[in-house]
C-alpha cells in the first residue's frame, strides 16, 4: 500500500477510536448534572447516589479522551504537514480556541466539582458541572467547526504567493452552514450515547436483584434521553443530508448508488451493481423517497455519480472523483438504521415501564444491554461515511488526500507507527473497559450518618466516596 493509504488507515483508527470517549463524555456529563439538578431540587437521595456513581464512569471516560484526543492531533504535523502547511492559519484558531476557552473551562470546573462536594454550597457546586458540561459541549462545537471548513470551506482567500489558505472571517468559519446541521446531530448522538449506556448497565443490575428501584429510576431518565435524542438524531440527519446535497452532491450520490440523474428519486433499501461501468445490476428502492430526502420534495431532480464524475473532471481536471461505493452505501445504511432500531427500543422501553414496572423481562433487559452498543456503532459509521465520502478531498474542492501526506515521511515509518498506534490503543482500550466494568458492576454504596454536603452537615444523607 502506498504511504497516503496506511497514513489514511492510521489518522482512521486514531480518530475512531476517539470519538469512542467524546460521545460518551458528553452525553454522560449532561445527565449527571441533570441528576445532581434533581438531587438539589427534590432533596431526593436517590439522585445524589447517581450522581455520584454515573459521575465517576464519566471521569474514567473523560481521562481516556483526553489522552487519545493529544495523540491524534499531533498526526497533523507527523503524517499531513502539507495539509497542516496549506490549511494550518485557518484550522488552528478553532482548535486554538478549543484549547483555550472550552478544555480549560471543562478541566477546571471539573476539578471543582470532584474536590468541592464538602466544600462548596450546593447550588455553587452543581454549576460547577454545569459549567463544566457546558465546556464539553463548546469544546465539540470548535472541533467540528474545523471539521465543517474541510467539507466545506468559507471565510478564507488563498494567497497567491505562498499557495497556503488564509482565514478571513473567523465568524464564518464558525458559522458555516455545514456546521450548523452537524453540530446538533452530534450533540444528539451524543446524548443518545450517554443515555444508552445509562441503561444498559442499569438493567444489567436490574437482571441481578440489584438495588432495583434506584436503578430503575436511572433506566426511565436513560429511555426519556433516548426517545428525545433519538428523535434529534432523526431530524438533524435529516437536514444535514439536504445541506450536503448542495455542497457535496457527490457523496450524497455514491450514499444511495444514484449512478444517474434523476427526478423523482428513489431510496435505495438494497443494491448491487458494477462500479467500473457506473451502473447498478440490483437495486430495491423506495419511490420518491430520496427526492424527499435531499430537496423536501418528492419530485426534485437529485444529481447522480456519472454526471458529478464528468464535471468534477471538467473543473478539476483528470482523476476519479468518486468515493468507495460500497464503504458509503453501507456506512449511510447502518448509520441510519441503527438510529430507529434504537428509537424503537426506547419507546418500547417506556410503554413498558408504565406504573413502576421495569422496561422488560429476563430477555427484555439483556436486550437493552445490548444496544447499548447500538449508537457507538452508528457514530463510527456516521464519521466513516462522513470523511470517506468527502474523498478524493482533504478539503473540498482545494486539497487532495494525496498531496496532504508528509513528504518526509516513508512507507516504513508510517508502518511502524501504525503498529505501535494499534498496540498501545488496544491496551489502553482493556485498561479503559476494565475501569468501567469495575466500577460498574459494584452497587452503589449504602448511606450513612451525619457527614458535610454543600457546606452543611445533615443527618441521614451520605457522600459516596469517589474512591468504592
Amino acid at each position: 500500500m502506498s504511504q497516503d493509504t496506511i497514513a489514511r488507515w492510521q489518522f482512521a483508527i486514531t480518530t475512531v477510536y476517539h470519538f469512542l470517549f467524546v460521545p460518551l463524555t458528553i452525553g454522560l456529563s449532561l445527565l449527571v448534572a441533570g441528576m445532581q439538578t434533581a438531587w438539589v431540587r427534590t432533596g431526593n437521595v436517590e439522585w445524589l447516589l447517581l450522581t455520584r456513581f454515573w459521575g465517576k464512569l464519566m471521569l474514567i471516560n473523560f481521562a481516556m479522551g483526553v489522552v487519545t484526543g493529544i495523540v491524534q492531533e499531533f498526526q497533523f504535523g507527523m503524517n499531513w504537514s502539507d495539509y497542516s502547511r496549506f490549511v494550518g492559519d485557518v484550522f488552528g484558531p478553532p482548535l486554538a480556541m478549543e484549547a483555550l476557552i472550552a478544555f480549560f473551562l471543562e478541566s477546571t470546573f471539573l476539578g471543582l466539582w470532584i474536590f468541592g462536594w464538602d466544600r462548596l454550597p450546593k447550588r455553587v457546586h452543581l454549576a460547577t458541572i454545569w459549567l463544566a458540561s457546558i465546556g464539553t459541549v463548546i469544546s465539540a462545537y470548535f472541533i467540528l467547526a474545523a471539521n465543517s471548513w474541510m467539507q466545506h470551506p468559507v471565510g478564507y482567500r488563498i494567497n497567491p504567493q505562498t499557495g497556503r489558505a488564509e482565514l478571513t472571517s473567523i465568524w464564518k468559519a464558525l458559522t458555516n452552514p455545514t456546521q450548523m446541521v452537524t453540530f446538533p446531530h452530534v450533540l444528539a448522538a451524543s446524548l443518545l450515547t450517554g443515555g444508552a449506556v445509562l441503561v444498559g448497565l442499569s438493567c444489567w443490575h436490574l437482571r441481578k436483584g440489584q438495588q432495583v428501584e434506584l436503578h430503575r429510576r436511572a433506566v426511565r431518565l436513560g429511555l426519556v434521553v433516548c426517545a428525545v435524542a433519538s428523535v434529534g438524531v432523526l431530524l438533524s440527519g435529516h437536514f444535514q443530508g439536504q445541506v450536503m446535497t448542495r455542497q457535496q452532491p457527490m457523496k450524497m450520490a455514491s450514499a444511495e448508488a444514484l449512478w444517474d440523474t434523476e427526478k423523482s428519486a428513489g431510496w435505495s433499501l438494497f443494491a448491487y451493481g458494477d462500479v467500473s461501468h457506473g451502473e447498478n445490476k440490483v437495486d430495491i428502492k423506495i419511490p420518491y423517497m430520496l427526492s424527499f430526502m435531499a430537496t423536501n420534495s418528492f419530485t426534485a431532480e437529485v444529481e447522480g455519480v456519472n454526471d458529478l464524475q464528468a464535471a468534477a473532471v471538467a473543473k478539476y481536471g483528470p482523476g476519479d472523483y468518486t468515493p468507495v461505493m460500497g464503504v458509503t452505501f453501507w456506512s449511510f445504511r447502518i448509520m441510519m438504521a441503527l438510529g430507529g432500531v434504537y428509537l424503537a427500543l426506547a419507546a418500547f422501553g417506556l410503554w413498558r415501564m408504565r406504573g413502576g414496572r421495569l422496561p422488560g423481562g429476563r430477555y427484555g433487559l439483556l436486550a437493552f444491554m445490548g444496544a447499548a452498543v447500538l449508537p457507538y456503532a452508528a457514530n463510527t459509521a456516521g464519521w466513516i461515511f462522513t470523511e470517506m465520502g468527502r474523498q478524493p478531498w482533504a478539503v473540498f474542492g482545494l486539497l487532495r488526500t494525496s498531496d496532504a501526506v508528509s513528504p518526509g515521511v516513508s512507507t516504513t515509518a508510517v508502518i511502524a507507527t501504525l503498529a505501535g498506534f494499534t498496540v498501545i490503543y488496544g491496551s489502553l482500550a482493556v485498561v479503559a473497559l476494565r475501569l468501567f466494568l469495575q466500577h460498574g458492576r459494584h452497587e452503589i454504596p449504602a448511606l450513612s450518618t451525619n457527614v458535610t454536603i454543600g457546606g452543611e452537615s445533615r443527618p441521614g444523607e451520605a457522600l459516596p466516596s469517589l474512591a468504592y
